[in-house]
């Protein structure tokens, strides 16, 4: 049973490569090789990363705690949030550094659960001086009284925290670490993108069905290209800087997509690239977040893509 299984499967697949082959005389099927997000460092004693039992601190010079990891903490300052590509929205604190959350603190009641060394590798934010910025409802901002008698800030009754291992702005290596560390979303929930395929269908309000990626980023055309009888990409160098190319992604990884002219095709630079109805796919470096269309009409020759490939609201030629 379980050969006959995978030997129908291998009929099929080979079958949809066919068919999508014959689409625009170009190879089908051309999955990108896309890498899994390195979310963390393998825990230490405790759970809880960079340092064990007894261990040294494990802050990072220039991460503004000290090389113990004692030094007071700067404040929150005014929070902001920010947009990362695998986590959706992500609560930063003034410095633009990424905020944390600890499954084994509780939210009700507020409850840190991470005092010690455990505190070295994750400072805790202090709560003064904390203000929600743009897109965060002040009301969910408290504080709690951690066992030193601190005050420690909280986002919707989580204890919030700071890693030692990021050392930059929009850092987020302490994402997953020890299955227990997790970036914090405005509204104090863990942070995530919604999963969505490779490619699918949003209602834009103003430009109706559009496509868009796996991280919900608009898809965009470009009508310098040809699609027949084969996908040339006209735009290179500084242009592809600017619009980024769509990754190929397998046909089954879409949802709502005309599945005509689906397909992967490799570009003279080497760059893989995915096309609908056999007309290449970019997204705009201009848009910031997911529902941003800041590319449609740029130059006149670049314009959002819809479900069947062509470009919404496109001068009729």
């Amino acid at each position: 049973m379980k050969t006959s299984w995978r030997s129908a499967s291998l009929v099929a697949s080979a079958a949809a490569v066919l068919a999508l082959t014959t689409a625009c005389g170009q190879e089908s099927g051309t999955s990108a090789s896309v890498g899994s997000q390195n979310v963390g460092a393998t825990a230490a004693t405790g759970g809880y990363g960079s340092v064990g039992a007894g261990g040294s601190a494990g802050a990072s010079p220039g991460n503004g705690y000290g090389a113990d990891g004692q030094a007071q903490a700067p404040s929150a300052g005014k929070l902001a949030v920010t947009q990362n590509a695998k986590l959706g929205k992500v609560l930063t604190d003034g410095a633009g550094k990424t905020l944390y959350r600890f499954d084994d603190d509780t939210a009700e009641p507020p409850k840190s659960s991470c005092d010690g060394d455990c505190a070295k590798a994750w400072p805790p934010v202090p709560a003064d001086d904390a203000t929600a910025g743009a897109g965060i409802d002040k009301a969910l901002l408290g504080e709690v009284t951690r066992s030193d008698g601190s005050k420690q800030l909280t986002i919707g009754g989580w204890p919030a925290y700071r890693y030692a291992k990021d050392t930059k702005a929009g850092d987020v290596t302490g994402q997953g670490v020890g299955s227990k560390w997790y970036a914090l979303a405005p509204d104090g929930k863990k942070a995530t993108l919604a999963s969505l395929p490779g490619l699918s269908v949003r209602t834009d309000p103003k430009l109706g069905k559009i496509v868009v990626d796996k991280n919900g980023m608009t898809v965009y055309r470009f009508l310098k290209d040809v699609a027949w009888p084969d996908p040339i990409s006209n735009c290179t160098g500084s242009c592809l800087e600017k619009w980024p190319a769509v990754a190929p992604v397998k046909a089954d990884d879409t949802k709502g997509v005309e599945k005509k002219g689906l397909m992967g095709f490799t570009r003279p630079d080497g760059v893989k690239q995915m096309t609908v109805d056999c007309w290449p796919a970019y997204t705009f470096s201009g848009d910031k977040a997911p529902g941003d269309t800041n590319g449609q009409g740029v130059g006149g020759t670049w314009y959002v893509m819809s479900p069947d490939g062509k470009p919404v609201g496109a001068p009729k030629k």
